[in-house]
């Protein structure tokens, strides 16, 4: 197939381009070029938000369009303007947090849509796609893990073990939360494209079991080949702190986990990863391959005022 490919540079999407290469499609790389396009694709320079930019695709006819950077409605229909409808699918990168906080739990495809959440974009563009008959299918993440990741959730872990440092827990560690390893992710968008099941559907994807934050961090520490015992855990209030913000702590500080059922039911899909295992990977392909500077710790302190 002849695919458009907004994003593909790094992390999920960087992962997804090659598998898509792999599979011997014929792939376009829609990027400012900040960063390398991969190996055997075809680079369009441009940005998103110009409109003469993405005339240069219009130059195409496209199987497929992957949009893995696209937040806001706007976004999308800007891009579909210039490119026209794919002729098999549209493939759009969203996410659990659009979903509202709840005491039923675990979230489905079904939950309320959190009408102020900050991925809100992601979910109007859902609902758009639907309602102009553009064939999709859509994947709502979690917490996304593994090499390459530049949002800073195994790192923030990770700095801590690494220098011996206290690591902040909320309350008792005991708030539920859920990974999915991005080549995991990225194996589940493949398979989708193997099977009509998958047409105008909207997927929860993330790893098959959630975990307390305790849990969740003494993995971490294991998957450094430290000792948990030799760890000081030191808790803190989070009712002072906005349940889903990100400064101070990488995680939504409330119980927070999806129901995958529904993709591995139809894409015949079950995710390879396990939390230690994907950590382990995390730490040996990523973490410590690139240079640590001085790490700022600072924000610790507003945990315990």
């Amino acid at each position: 197939m002849k695919v458009l490919f907004f994003g593909g540079t790094r992390f999920v999407g960087k992962a997804l381009v090659s598998g898509l290469l792999a599979k011997g499609h014929e792939i376009f790389v829609f990027t400012r070029g900040n960063l390398p396009v991969p190996r055997n694709a075809i680079h369009i320079k441009g940005d998103r938000t110009n409109d003469d930019d993405l005339k240069k695709i219009s130059e195409h006819s496209f199987d497929l369009i992957v949009d893995s950077s696209g937040r806001s409605l706007e976004d999308t229909q800007r891009l579909i303007k210039f490119s026209g409808f794919p002729s098999f699918r549209f493939i759009y990168i969203s996410s659990a947090g659009v979903y509202k906080n709840t005491q039923f739990l675990p979230v489905s495809e079904c939950s309320p849509i959190d009408m102020e959440s900050r991925h809100i974009g992601k979910a109007k563009t859902e609902s758009w796609l639907t309602a102009k008959g553009i064939p999709f299918t859509s994947f709502r993440p979690t917490y996304i893990y593994g090499p390459g990741n530049y949002n800073p959730i195994e790192k923030w872990f990770f700095d801590r073990i690494t220098t011996g440092r206290f690591i902040p827990i909320p309350l008792d560690g005991q708030i539920i939360t859920q990974l999915g390893h991005v080549s995991d992710l990225a194996e589940a968008i493949l398979k989708s494209l193997e099977t009509d099941k998958a047409m105008n559907q909207i997927y929860n994807c993330s790893g098959s079991k959630a975990v307390t934050f305790k849990g969740l961090i003494e993995s971490a520490i294991l998957a450094t080949g430290n000792r948990i015992s030799d760890f000081n855990f030191r808790s803190f209030d989070p009712s002072k702190l906005e349940p889903k913000a990100r400064k101070v702590f990488p995680l939504r500080l409330t119980n927070f986990f999806t129901d995958i059922s529904k993709i591995k039911k139809d894409l015949s899909w079950e995710p390879k990863f396990d939390l230690l295992n994907g950590l382990k990977d995390s730490y040996k392909n990523d973490y410590l391959l690139i240079k640590q500077n001085q790490i700022d710790f600072s924000s610790d302190d507003v945990l315990f005022d």
